[in-house]
C-alpha cells in the first residue's frame, strides 16, 4: 500500500486551504507512483508532489505534500 494516511496537523490543515494536503506514504514509493493512487483513490488530479524524509530517532518516514488542480479538493478525514 503506497498511501498509509493522511498527516494530519495544524501546518497539514492550514495547507489544504491552498490546494496542498500531505500524506504519510511507503518509504519506497516513488513520486510517479504516489500521484496515481492519491489520483485512483480520491478521483482528483494531481499538479505537483514534493516528498520529505523524516527522521524521528530510529523512525525513517516519508511524507508526500501533494498538490491538485486548482478547485479540486480532498476530504481527508472521511477516508
Amino acid at each position: 500500500m503506497i498511501i498509509k494516511k493522511p498527516w494530519v496537523s495544524e501546518k497539514s490543515t492550514d495547507m489544504s486551504a491552498l490546494g496542498k494536503y500531505v500524506f504519510l506514504v511507503d518509504m519506497k514509493a516513488k513520486s510517479h507512483q504516489i500521484k496515481e493512487a492519491v489520483e485512483s483513490i480520491y478521483k482528483v488530479h494531481v499538479v505537483k508532489i514534493n516528498i520529505v524524509r523524516i527522521t524521528n530517532g530510529d523512525k525513517n518516514m516519508k511524507k508526500a505534500i501533494v498538490t491538485l488542480k486548482k478547485g479540486e479538493t480532498i476530504d481527508t478525514i472521511a477516508h
